[in-house]
């Protein structure tokens, strides 16, 4: 288990290290060098080399990434270019928004997900296990930005049901969970569908095992078989791709976040972009790639911890 951990915790390393070197690579992909794009046409030379010099350009690549690398593992990931204040302070008052949201999305998506999942397969090769896999083909099938769009304009809009923008009034909790209604429904409804599918392939396999047929000799009712003994081994699959998801899930929410305007990471990076504040974009991106390999390991650990087969699999590749 120690090898796993090793390794494993090494890959996360080389995949930051990939990550800071792309993105250095694209800044000085960027047409014109990146003082001027920031600055504009008008910027006098003298104010360009004092920009390029603060944002440590005037180094070659590989001292820029390697100065990037070991501030950061201080915990400093650079300074604003216009406010001067440190990235990470920044960061980590726009990343509690993020979490929360994705967390509310991924949570009512996980609970409404298993339930149909389990539904399809107590009604299997019925009307309503066809309708309910349409239903999930469809909702996989639309991006989260489209379904923010739509639900913005039916849910507040037309009906005037829900806040359009915003995260709600600060100390009011019930405006702020109004406001994290159609955000995390945007995000989330998409992963219902994909967690139905999974629920119901994981099912159906579990369903041919021994005790499961023990369980039906018995009398049990088909409703209980599925709920009570059969989801049990079935919900695994499910948990394993919950890491992946949560990233997914971030992910999506920097788009949510722009089109309800909502405070958080992805309000944070687009507002970085159109400012051409590389300091900002850099680090935000390094924070949310880290956080998301975190996860990711996390949960790679654990899974090995429960099933050893998936340490001798690592091993043999």
């Amino acid at each position: 288990m120690l090898r796993y951990t090793a390794k494993r915790t090494g890959l996360a390393v080389l995949n930051l290290l990939i990550v800071m070197v792309a993105m250095y690579a694209m800044v000085f992909l960027v047409p014109g060098d990146p003082a001027s794009v920031a600055l504009g046409p008008r910027a006098t030379p003298a104010l360009k080399a004092e920009l390029v010099t603060r944002m440590g350009l005037d180094q070659p690549i590989w001292r820029q990434v390697w100065n990037f690398f070991a501030n950061a593992v201080q915990g400093n990931l650079g300074y604003d270019v216009w406010s001067g204040r440190p990235v990470l302070d920044q960061i980590l008052e726009a990343f509690p928004n993020t979490l929360i949201l994705g967390g509310v999305a991924l949570g009512w998506a996980l609970v409404l997900g298993v339930a149909l999942g389990c539904l399809a397969v107590v009604w299997r090769g019925g009307v309503l296990d066809t309708l309910l896999g349409l239903l999930s083909v469809s909702m996989i099938a639309v991006p989260s930005f489209v379904i923010a769009i739509y639900a913005l304009l039916v849910f507040a809009v037309w009906l005037n049901w829900l806040p359009a923008i915003g995260a709600g009034t600060a100390g009011d909790i019930g405006s702020q969970v109004r406001a994290l209604i159609l955000p995390s429904f945007a995000i989330g409804i998409t992963w219902v569908g994909y967690l139905a599918r999974l629920v119901r392939a994981s099912m159906l396999e579990v369903m041919g095992e021994a005790h499961i047929r023990t369980a039906r000799a018995f009398g049990l009712s088909e409703f209980r078989i599925v709920t009570r003994y059969a989801l049990r081994l079935a919900i695994i699959p499910t948990l394993a791709v919950l890491a992946v998801g949560f990233g997914s899930i971030l992910s999506a929410a920097v788009f949510v976040e722009t089109v309800f305007s909502r405070p958080g990471i992805g309000t944070l990076i687009i507002s970085a972009v159109a400012k051409r504040n590389y300091p900002l974009v850099m680090g935000t991106t390094l924070f949310m790639t880290a956080f998301y390999l975190f996860i990711v390991t996390a949960a790679d650990l654990v899974i090995a911890r429960l099933d050893p087969r998936v340490r001798d699999v690592f091993r043999g590749g």
